[in-house]
C-alpha cells in the first residue's frame, strides 16, 4: 500500500465523492456522514504519509511513475518532498473542518456540495504530488471546476459574476503556462519536471518562460496587480469555499513558482527578482491600506490574504537576491523557510478568519461591519476565538502568523535593510485593519437588536474553531517540527538558485 500511498491520497476523496453524490438530496445525512468518513480516511492516509517520509534524507520520496500517454512520453508521475507533505497535511486537515463546518449550514443539495469539496481536495493533493509537468497542468486546471461549482451554486447574489471573473483570470494565466510547457517539451522531448529543471536555456529563453510562468502563478497567488478576482470570489463564495480558496488554493501559485520558475529559469528569476520583490512590497503595504477601508468583513480578510501572500513571494525572491548577489546561502535558506512557513500559517489563519465570519453570517445574514457591535456580550466563547485569530492575522508572537513573517523580515534585512523596513510595516498595518475590525464587531454596546439574539457557538462550531486554534498555536509556540519537515527541501531549493544555466 505504501507504494501507492500518493495515488490513494489523490483518488480516495475523488472516488469517495461518487457514493456521496449518489446518496442524493433525499438522504442528506447519509451524504454528510459519507463525506466526513472519506475526509477522515484521507487525513489518516496523510498522517501515514508523514510517517513514511524521511525529512533528513530530503529529495523526492515515495515515487510513483507509470506511462500515461506513450505517444507524448507523458507519465503519471508522483512524488513528495517536505514542502509537498506539509501542504498535503494542511489540505486534508482543512478538508475535515470544511465538511464539519457545512454540516447544518448547507441545506440546498448538500450531497453535491460535499462531493464537490471532496473532488477539490483530491485534485489539490494531486497538484502537490505531480512530477510530470503535463499532469501538473491538467490538475492545475481541473481544480477550477469544483471551485467554479461551489461558488456558482452556493454563492451569494453576484455569484455568476464572481465565478466568471475567477475562471477567466485563472484560465487566461494558464494559457501562458501551457505555451511555456510546450516549448520546453519541444526542447527536452519530455514533460518530466526534473529533466526540464536540468535543461540548458539561454537568457532570452529563460526570460520568456519566466514571464509565462509568472503570469500563470501570479494570478493564482494572487499578486498585485492581478489580484482583483480574489475579493469578489471570497465575498460571493460560501464559507467552505472561502476557507479552501484561502487556505489551500492560493498556495498552488507559490508552489508552482517553487517547482517551475525557480529550477527552470534561475538566471531570469535572479535578474527579475527586483520586480517580484517590488510587487510583493506593494501587496504588503498598499493592499494593507486597501483592507483598512473595507466595510465587508470577507472583503477585508480577502485583501489581507493578498498582503500576507506577499510575504511568501518576498521570501522566495529575497532568497534569489541573497544567493546571486551576496552568496549568502544561510540567510537565503532562512528566507525560503520563512516563505514556506508563511504558506502553511496563512492557510490556517485565513481559514479560521473566514470560518469566524461564516459563524456570524449564519446568525445575522450580513457581513457588513456596521451591522455588528457588542457581539462578545452574547457570544463570549466565540469572541475568544475571534480575538485569537485576529492576533495571529496581525502577526502576534506566539501565533503562527509571527513565525514566517519574522523569518522573511530577517532574511530581507540581510539583503537590504530598506526592504526589511517596508516589509515590517505589515505588523503595523495588519494590526490596524484587523484589530479595528475586531473593535467594531466584538466590543462596545449592542446597538442592533438582532445582535442581542445571536446564540453562542455550538459544539460543531467549537470543534472547527478549536482545531484551527490548535494548529495556529502549535506552529506559533513550537515551529521546529514544521521547519524540520521542510528544511532539506528548502536547502535543495537554495542550491538550485545558485545554478547558472548560461
Amino acid at each position: 500500500m505504501f507504494n501507492h500511498l500518493l495515488s490513494l491520497l489523490i483518488w480516495l476523496p475523488v472516488v469517495g465523492a461518487i457514493p456521496v453524490l449518489l446518496a442524493g438530496s433525499a438522504r442528506p445525512n447519509m451524504a454528510r456522514w459519507l463525506a466526513l468518513l472519506v475526509a477522515v480516511l484521507t487525513f489518516a492516509a496523510s498522517l501515514l504519509l508523514l510517517l513514511q517520509y524521511h525529512p533528513d534524507a530530503g529529495g523526492m520520496q515515495l515515487v510513483e511513475s507509470y506511462m500515461w500517454i506513450p505517444a507524448w512520453g507523458v507519465h503519471y508521475g508522483l512524488a513528495v518532498d517536505g514542502i509537498s507533505v506539509a501542504l498535503i497535511l494542511m489540505t486534508t486537515f482543512v478538508g475535515i473542518l470544511v465538511i464539519v463546518g457545512a454540516w447544518e449550514v448547507i441545506q440546498d443539495k448538500p450531497h453535491q456540495y460535499m462531493a464537490a469539496m471532496l473532488m477539490l481536495e483530491g485534485l489539490l493533493i494531486g497538484v502537490f504530488c505531480a512530477t510530470d509537468a503535463l499532469l501538473f497542468y491538467a490538475l492545475f486546471e481541473a481544480i477550477l471546476i469544483p471551485m467554479f461549482i461551489l461558488i456558482g451554486i452556493w454563492g451569494g447574489p453576484r455569484r455568476v459574476y464572481a465565478t466568471l471573473k475567477f475562471f477567466i483570470y485563472t484560465f487566461f494565466g494558464s494559457v501562458f503556462m501551457l505555451i511555456a510547457l510546450l516549448y520546453l517539451y519541444q526542447k527536452a522531448g519530455t514533460f518530466d519536471m526534473a529533466t526540464l529543471a536540468a535543461l540548458p536555456l539561454t537568457m532570452k529563453e529563460q526570460t520568456w518562460i519566466f514571464f509565462a510562468f509568472l503570469i500563470a502563478f501570479a494570478i493564482k497567488v494572487p499578486m498585485v496587480p492581478v489580484h482583483t478576482w480574489l475579493p469578489d470570489a471570497h465575498v460571493e463564495a460560501p464559507t467552505g469555499g472561502s476557507v479552501v480558496l484561502a487556505a489551500v488554493m492560493l498556495k498552488v501559485g507559490t508552489y508552482g513558482m517553487l517547482r517551475f520558475i525557480l529550477p527552470i529559469t534561475p538566471d531570469a528569476g535572479a535578474h527579475f527578482a527586483w520586480l517580484i520583490i517590488g510587487l510583493s512590497l506593494v501587496a504588503i503595504v498598499y493592499i494593507g491600506y486597501v483592507a483598512l477601508v473595507q466595510e465587508d468583513m470577507k472583503k477585508l480578510v480577502a485583501y489581507s490574504s493578498v498582503a500576507h501572500m506577499g510575504f511568501v513571494t518576498l521570501g522566495i525572491f529575497i532568497a534569489f537576491m541573497l544567493v546571486r548577489e551576496q552568496g549568502n546561502t544561510e540567510m537565503a535558506q532562512l528566507g525560503m523557510q520563512g516563505a514556506l512557513v508563511q504558506m502553511i500559517s496563512h492557510g490556517f489563519v485565513s481559514g479560521a478568519m473566514f470560518t469566524c465570519i461564516g459563524v456570524m453570517y449564519d446568525r445575522l445574514h450580513t457581513r457588513q461591519i456596521k451591522d455588528y457591535g457588542g457581539v462578545i456580550n452574547v457570544m463570549p466563547w466565540f469572541g475568544f476565538f475571534y480575538v485569537l485569530f485576529a492576533m495571529a492575522n496581525s502577526g502576534l508572537p506566539g501565533t503562527s502568523g509571527f513565525v514566517g513573517e519574522f523569518m522573511v523580515i530577517m532574511a530581507s534585512f540581510a539583503a537590504n535593510p530598506w526592504i526589511a523596513l517596508f516589509a515590517a510595516f505589515t505588523l503595523i498595518i495588519g494590526a490596524a485593519y484587523t484589530l479595528w475590525m475586531v473593535k467594531r464587531v466584538l466590543w462596545g454596546d449592542i446597538t442592533n437588536p438582532h445582535v442581542a439574539e445571536m446564540k453562542e457557538i455550538n459544539g460543531r462550531e467549537t470543534f472547527v474553531l478549536t482545531a484551527f486554534a490548535a494548529a495556529v498555536l502549535a506552529i506559533g509556540i513550537w515551529p521546529q517540527p514544521l521547519v524540520h519537515l521542510m528544511d532539506s527541501s528548502a536547502m535543495q531549493l537554495v542550491r538550485q538558485l545558485a545554478v547558472h544555466k548560461i
